[in-house]
């Protein structure tokens, strides 16, 4: 991945840089780009592996990320059954419009932990769907808050449901999100 100054890029972007170009303003545009596979692959494999077996194949790198962790580059860092940990650098590109990180990379990344400690504790055949996510923006994150660490465990695992509550904290500790979430869960034969 790359995020630096470059001139034109995507049609959209390159529209976009036209249109500020007619309007005689220069905003530094900058060009990032990256690659993801194709999801299918891991679709598939989350359909026949239990829940911590898939997972760690994905922190292996023998099944790839999900495109939204690459969209958005973070990644699974460690897990263990009722516990997923994903980690993030903030960087420019996840800026809103008012010079911090935007919200959604926040519960993104809650949400993600959430999930995936619900999902590490599922068998096989079995899979979730979040049902609502809450989430607590506790301090702004910009690029110089560095490498952040998002922790989700699983409160109480049911049959049909789960409770899951996700931490995004800095390397010192500092809490900047906290979030919970309820998922519901697809047993076979359920």
């Amino acid at each position: 991945m790359e995020d630096s100054p470059a001139p034109g890029g995507p049609d959209v972007a390159a529209s976009q840089t036209a249109t500020l170009a007619d309007a005689g303003t220069h905003h530094g545009n900058r060009l990032r780009s990256y690659r993801w596979d194709d999801p299918a692959a891991s679709a598939a494999a989350a359909r026949e592996l239990d829940g911590i077996t898939f997972l760690r194949e994905i922190l292996a790198g023998r099944i790839p990320p999900p495109p939204i962790a690459v969209t958005l580059g973070f990644g699974l860092v460690s897990v263990e059954p009722g516990r997923a940990v994903f980690d993030i650098t903030p960087a420019g590109y996840h800026y809103n419009p008012i010079g911090s990180v935007h919200g959604g990379v926040h519960a993104t990344l809650c949400d993600s932990a959430c999930g995936c400690a619900v999902h590490s504790m599922l068998p096989a055949g079995a899979y979730y769907t979040s049902l609502d996510l809450a989430t607590r923006f506790v301090r702004p994150i910009t690029s110089d808050s560095g490498r952040l660490l998002c922790e989700g465990t699983v409160a109480h695992m049911g049959s049909r449901t789960a409770l899951a509550e996700a931490r995004l904290t800095g390397a010192d500790g500092k809490l900047y999100a906290h979030a919970t979430s309820s998922c519901l869960i697809f047993r076979p034969g359920g």
